[in-house]
């Protein structure tokens, strides 16, 4: 799966989880970026990612996620 797929993937994901249809991802976002992305809906979107790309995410992935460019990167390497 190539980076613009995931991104699509992506884009789809956190749009369900922040109930935003006009969010669109950077590289450079991060939760302050969003409104409403506190610990909580981290959490959901952590799962929601996980569930939606059939991954598990480590500490050690999770601790690499600055922003979503990161994560994009971190999804790639465990879908190759």
């Amino acid at each position: 799966m190539d980076k613009n797929n995931i991104t699509d993937k992506l884009t789809s994901v956190f749009r369900t989880v922040f109930e935003n249809e006009d969010l669109t991802l950077t590289d450079e976002m991060t939760a302050n970026d969003v409104d409403n992305w506190d610990s909580l809906t981290h959490m959901i979107l952590v799962t929601e990612i996980e569930k939606d790309f059939e991954v598990k995410f480590k500490l050690k992935d999770l601790n690499k996620m600055k922003n979503v460019g990161n994560l994009i990167e971190v999804l790639i390497s465990k879908l190759n």
